[in-house]
C-alpha cells in the first residue's frame, strides 16, 4: 500500500511538473527544471541533461547536478560547464555506441544500468576516472532519449544513483522510474521544442523589424541610427523608473514581458518613415530638394554681376564717345564696385539664410524679400524677380529647414506607423505596442500629434518614448541640419519642455535624477558633448 501511495504521489508530481514546464519561458531555466524534476521523481542523487547539436553531431552538456558532492553547473548555478561534448561518431565515422548517452541518442532507446562497474558493452572509463578523483561511486544509470513532437531526438536525460527512499542506499532504477522518466522526458522535450520555436519566431520577428530599419537606414543615414538609439534610451529610462521607490512612480514595475513589449515598440516607433520621401528626411538646407538650389542663386548673382559690369562699360563707352561731359570715370567704377560688393554680400547672406537655425529674425526675412525684388533676365530671356515666391518661402523658414508642408510630410510618418502597427495581429503580450509607439509625438498639454492626447490619456511607456525621442534628436551627431548639443544644453531645453507641458514632468525628473542621460551619453555621444551638468541650472527639475 505504501508503494502504491508513493507511485500515486510521483504521478501527481509528474502532472504538476508538466504544468510547471509550460510556464517556464527561459530555456536554461527550463532545462534545469527538467533535470531537477527528473531527479526528484526518481529520488536520484545526480543527473546530466545533454542537448543534441545536429550540425556538429555531438551531445553538449547543458545542466549537471550531483547533490552528494555539491556539484551544480549550468542553469541558475552561474557556473559554466567545462566538459567536452560527447561525439556521436568516432573518427572513422562509426556510431559511438560505447558511450551510453551517445547510444541512447543514436538508437532512441532507454538504457537502464544497475551497476556501471559491472555493465558490459559500454565504456565507463571516464566515469571511473571521475569517481577516483572525487571519491564518488557512480553505480546505477538511467539514460533516456528526449524526443520532440515529430519524434526527432533533441537531447538525452541521464540520471545517476537512484537512492532508496528509506535508507538512502544506492539502488537500481525501478521500472516505475523508467516509465515516469520517459513520460517526463517526452513532456520536457515538447516543452523545450515549443520554447525553441517561440524563441525562433521572436528572433525572426525582430530580424524583420531590423530589415525595416535597415531599409530606412539605406534611404537615409540620418534616421537609421535614430531607430537604433531611441529603443535603447527608452529602455534605460524604463529601468530607471522601475528602480524608483519614491514619488508618483514608486508603484511602477515591469515584468520581462513588459520589457519585451516596450523594446518591440521602441524598435518600431518610426517604421512609418519607410514611406517618407528621402529628400524631405535629409533636407539639410532650406533650398534643398533633390539637390541644394543655392547653387542656382550663385549663377543668378553672376548674371547680375555681369549685367552690372556691362552697364558700367556702357556708361564709360558713352562718356568716351561724347568726350568729357562732366561724368567722372572714377565715380562710374566706384558705383560698379559698390554694386559688386553689395551682390557678394547678398549672396553670402542668402547662403547664411539657407542654413537652418533655431529662429530667423524678422529683419532677415525682410532682407530676403528685398533681394527677391532684384530683376534679372532668366533663362528664357525675360526679366523676372530674382527669387521666386517658393524660394522666398523656403529661405524665410523661421525654424529649421522644413516648410510647413514638408513638416506635415515628416509628421505623417506617425500616422503611417500607427496604420502599419494596427494592421498586425498582435498577440496578447504585445497588445500595447501600437499605443506605445504611436504616442511618442504627443504632448502632455494635448498639443502634440497625431491625436492630440493629453498626459492622462497616455501610458507611462508612451511618455517615456517621447522623452527618449527628443533627447536623442537633440544630441544626435548625424543630423544634416544641425550640430549635436551638449548634455547641459539638451537638458536645459528639455527642462523648458517640461515647464511648457511638452514632456512628462515626473519622468523627466527620474531621467535627470538617475543620470539616464549620462549612461546613454557614455555609449553614444562624442566626448566633447559630455560636459559637467549642473542640475540646479535645469529649468523645472525637481530632485
Amino acid at each position: 500500500m505504501i508503494q502504491d501511495n508513493d507511485l500515486l504521489q510521483r504521478l501527481e508530481d509528474l502532472n504538476q511538473i508538466g504544468i510547471a514546464l509550460s510556464s517556464v519561458h527561459d530555456i536554461d531555466l527550463l532545462l534545469e527544471t527538467i533535470l531537477v524534476a527528473a531527479k526528484r521523481i526518481t529520488h536520484a542523487d545526480a543527473g546530466t541533461l545533454y542537448l543534441l547539436d545536429t550540425e556538429q553531431q555531438v551531445l553538449r552538456f547543458q545542466i549537471i547536478r550531483t547533490d552528494s558532492l555539491g556539484i551544480a553547473m549550468g542553469g541558475s548555478s552561474g557556473k559554466a560547464i567545462s566538459f567536452n561534448p560527447v561525439p556521436l561518431y568516432n573518427e572513422a565515422g562509426k556510431p559511438n555506441h560505447a558511450n551510453v548517452a551517445a547510444y541512447a541518442a543514436l538508437s532512441g532507446k532507454t538504457v537502464n544500468i544497475a551497476d556501471a562497474y559491472t555493465a558490459e558493452g559500454y565504456d565507463f572509463s571516464g566515469t571511473k576516472a571521475f569517481d577516483q578523483k572525487t571519491g564518488f561511486r557512480s553505480t546505477s544509470f538511467l539514460t533516456v532519449p528526449m524526443r520532440d513532437h515529430e519524434g526527432e531526438i533533441i537531447g538525452v536525460l541521464q540520471l545517476i544513483n537512484a537512492l532508496d527512499r528509506q535508507s538512502d542506499n544506492i539502488i537500481p532504477f525501478a521500472k516505475d522510474d523508467v516509465h515516469l522518466t520517459e513520460s517526463l522526458s517526452s513532456q520536457a522535450a515538447i516543452a523545450l521544442t515549443n520554447r525553441r520555436l517561440i524563441k525562433q519566431l521572436e528572433e525572426l520577428f525582430e530580424s524583420f523589424i531590423g530589415l525595416i530599419n535597415i531599409a530606412i537606414d539605406d534611404k537615409s543615414p540620418y534616421t537609421g541610427g535614430h531607430c537604433e538609439r531611441v529603443p535603447i534610451l527608452t529602455m534605460l529610462l524604463a529601468e530607471a523608473v522601475n528602480r524608483t521607490h519614491q514619488g508618483p512612480l514608486k508603484d511602477f514595475s515591469m515584468t520581462d514581458r513588459d520589457r519585451y513589449e516596450l523594446k518591440i515598440a521602441g524598435l518600431l516607433h518610426d517604421c512609418g518613415k519607410i514611406t517618407t520621401p528621402v529628400h524631405v528626411v535629409d533636407k539639410s538646407t532650406k533650398l534643398q530638394t533633390l539637390f541644394d538650389r543655392i547653387h542656382l542663386l550663385d549663377t543668378r548673382f553672376e548674371v547680375l554681376k555681369r549685367d552690372a559690369e556691362i552697364a558700367m562699360l556702357t556708361r564709360l563707352q558713352k562718356r568716351d564717345d561724347r568726350g568729357q561731359n562732366g561724368v567722372d570715370e572714377a565715380a562710374i567704377r566706384a558705383a560698379y564696385e559698390a554694386r559688386i560688393r553689395q551682390l557678394d554680400d547678398d549672396r553670402e547672406f542668402l547662403r547664411h539664410c539657407n542654413v537652418g537655425s533655431e529662429k530667423m529674425e524678422e529683419a532677415d526675412q525682410e532682407r530676403v524679400r528685398s533681394i527677391a525684388a532684384y530683376q534679372w533676365r532668366n533663362e528664357a530671356g525675360k526679366l523676372s524677380d530674382f527669387l521666386s515666391a517658393e524660394e522666398v518661402g523656403n529661405l524665410n523658414i523661421q525654424f529649421g529647414t522644413l516648410t510647413a508642408e514638408e513638416r506635415q510630410t515628416i509628421n505623417h510618418h506617425i500616422d503611417v506607423t500607427i496604420e502599419m502597427l494596427q494592421s498586425l495581429p498582435w498577440p496578447r503580450h504585445l497588445k500595447n505596442v501600437t499605443e506605445y509607439a504611436g504616442g511618442h509625438h504627443e504632448r502632455m498639454d494635448g498639443k502634440g500629434y497625431p491625436k492630440g492626447l493629453t498626459r492622462d490619456q497616455m501610458s507611462w511607456q508612451a511618455r517615456m518614448m517621447g522623452i527618449a525621442d527628443i533627447f536623442e534628436a537633440l544630441t544626435a551627431k548625424d543630423r544634416p541640419y544641425k550640430k549635436p548639443k551638449t548634455l547641459t544644453d539638451s537638458l536645459i531645453i528639455m527642462g523648458k519642455f517640461k515647464q511648457g507641458g511638452h514632456i512628462d514632468p515626473d519622468l523627466f525628473d527620474v531621467f535627470v535624477r538617475e543620470k539616464v542621460y549620462l549612461t546613454y551619453a557614455q555609449q553614444f555621444l562624442d566626448p566633447g558633448q559630455i560636459d559637467a551638468v549642473d542640475v540646479s541650472k535645469i529649468p523645472g527639475y525637481q530632485p
